[in-house]
């Protein structure tokens, strides 16, 4: 709880400062301050958890699949997940299109669209074919150093099968995975002693940034989005946890909640994967063997806080372009984001990737994005808070509907620590 509050106190003085910086008219200030001392804090301090994401991730997983024991369980195991973070990320793109649809963001204001421009890059192949086949490396060395987390899940998967099949043959290999994890364990607590210096510096460059004109022209835009955030954190996670999970999600939120702030000031749903593990296990009481698979999964695919801001802002910019959308779009959109949600897994700026794909889905211009790319960093934000959240509410509904199939001696030891 006292790292919480820390945590708490680091982002409200960043906040503070970055409003004070965003205010002043000298921006000379803002630039310096962030050049020098903002900036560098957070990178290093996001550079540290983001070192451990590929090790603790190998770890768990093999450590997980070896808990599990056999395929049957992990296809069981991943079944459930798969099926909760489609559905999920359904749900929020559907909460997302209605509510923008409700309120019309897009109509209020004036905005120059004339000189608009995004550069969308080349797209990734998000084919269902194409995801497949890429979750497969061929060199998981590469993997690792690219930080290809469909492929480094697979290839750990791969490794807890085999020392568990292979029993006290590879008992020091099983020794070196345990020993491993918990090494990553005790890193995680270390760096995490900087996490309010790094949240504050994190959110007072963000903040500081963006400057309240871009702010105000967006304001509408930006309160459906965190509206929308907010209903399908309360609604979506809370019920599912209370009626799928059998938890309190008081109790749930509560013990999250320094997780949620830690993903709100990195902005990585990756960076924050660690904490959030530790988290599910030791507050939540989930199962490592549940929790070591399922979360890093989800940090891969489930993006239902992304999911939120594709509908909103595909509602948005076809408002601004004054565009009708048929209920045959609408469903284009959901459809589109739920898939692209697997095949963009791992891809630098995710959200505007598939935000692009989404908006071409249903030939909008994608030049459009430039209206909103001003305050997605703080909208990022939000939303990665949100993805974060599913993970670790997917994975108590998965342990509580995989209780009396999981390894009883591992039950014990983990869910009970």
């Amino acid at each position: 709880m006292k790292e919480a509050k820390r945590i708490i106190w680091g982002l409200v003085l960043g906040i503070i400062l970055g409003i004070i910086l965003a205010t002043l008219p000298d921006k000379s200030i803002y630039e310096g301050l962030n050049k020098y001392a903002l900036q560098p804090i957070g990178t290093i301090f996001l550079n540290l958890i983001k070192m451990l994401v590929v090790p603790i991730v190998f770890f768990s997983i093999s450590l997980g699949v070896m808990g599990l024991g056999n395929p049957k369980e992990l296809g069981r195991v991943g079944g459930k997940a798969i099926t909760y973070f489609m559905t999920t990320t359904a749900v929020a793109i559907v909460i997302a299109l209605g509510l923008a649809l409700l309120i019309k963001p897009g109509t209020f204001g004036t905005f120059a669209t004339d000189n608009l421009k995004y550069d969308q890059g080349n797209l990734p192949d998000t084919s269902l074919i194409n995801t497949i086949v890429g979750m497969f490396p061929t060199n998981p060395i590469a993997s690792m150093a690219e930080g290809n987390m469909l492929q480094l899940i697979v290839f750990s998967v791969f490794i807890g099968f085999g020392i568990t099949f292979l029993g006290s043959k590879a008992s020091t290999l099983r020794s070196f995975i345990e020993q491993g994890n918990d090494l990553m364990t005790y890193l995680i607590g270390l760096v995490m002693k900087m996490a309010p210096l790094g949240a504050f510096a994190l959110i007072a460059s963000a903040v500081g940034a963006q400057g309240f004109d871009s702010l105000k022209a967006m304001a509408l835009y930006m309160g459906v989005v965190i509206l929308a955030l907010v209903v399908h954190s309360l609604l979506t996670y809370g019920s599912t946890v209370s009626l799928l999970g059998k938890m309190n999600p008081f109790f749930f939120f509560k013990k999250f909640a320094p997780v949620m702030l830690f993903a709100f000031s990195t902005s990585s749903s990756n960076a924050t994967l660690p904490v959030a593990m530790q988290t599910a296990q030791r507050e939540l009481k989930v199962p490592r063997s549940v929790s070591s698979f399922v979360q890093p999964l989800g940090a891969t695919i489930n993006m239902d806080g992304t999911a939120i801001m594709q509908g909103v802002a595909t509602v948005f910019i076809a408002q601004v372009y004054d565009v009708s959308l048929s209920p045959a779009q609408l469903a284009t959109v959901v459809l589109t984001a739920v898939l692209a949600s697997v095949g963009t897994a791992g891809v630098p700026g995710v959200g505007l990737v598939m935000l692009t794909m989404v908006l071409q889905s249903v030939n909008l211009p994608v030049e459009g994005i430039a209206l909103i790319i001003g305050v997605d960093r703080l909208l990022d934000m939000m939303r990665t808070a949100v993805n974060i959240t599913g993970d670790a509410a997917c994975a108590v509904i998965v342990a509580k509907s995989e209780e009396g199939n999981l390894n009883e001696e591992e039950e014990e030891d983990e869910r009970y620590a």
